[in-house]
């Protein structure tokens, strides 16, 4: 299952590490499955992965060589952390306390989605992250990046 999911979202984390996924987020996921896996982001954010994205994740990164001191550490930094979670029946999932502390969350976090996984972002920075960014900047960006896709998009 391809997923392609959409959208910011704004939520607030009540005192026991929970938040409300939005409804609109929540109707993107995949349908019937409430459980997903939360892990550090690559950047100073979490990642939360519907199982249909973490999956394939996971197979990739068990045909690694083990013996390879860089897939150890890689290994380490993606999966430490990285825990089952469900939505209750409220649609609220609870946030494992480190997980919480290594992206700093405190109340107000900023739900990103990101074609087939979540980033969970504190607000305040995920709003600088934006604000640090130039219009200029964005498009050299864009340029480098696409650049070796164009091939890709002109045949579709």
């Amino acid at each position: 299952m391809i997923l392609n999911l959409l959208g910011e979202y704004e939520a607030t984390i009540d005192s026991k590490g929970r938040f409300l996924v939005p409804g609109s987020l929540k109707k993107q996921l995949p349908e019937g499955d409430s459980r997903l896996v939360i892990s550090r982001g690559i950047e100073k954010c979490l990642t939360l992965y519907p199982m249909s994205s973490w999956e394939p994740i996971v197979a990739r990164i068990r045909s690694l060589n083990d013996f390879d001191p860089k897939v150890r550490e890689f290994k380490r930094l993606f999966l430490g952390g990285a825990t089952e979670v469900e939505l209750d029946g409220a649609g609220r999932l609870l946030l494992p306390q480190q997980l919480k502390e290594y992206a700093g969350l405190s109340k107000d976090i900023t739900l990103a989605a990101d074609l087939d996984k979540i980033n969970i972002w504190d607000s305040g920075k995920y709003k600088q992250f934006f604000e640090d960014f130039s219009p200029e900047t964005f498009s050299n960006l864009a340029a480098t990046v696409m650049a070796g896709s164009n091939n890709d998009i002109e045949k579709s």
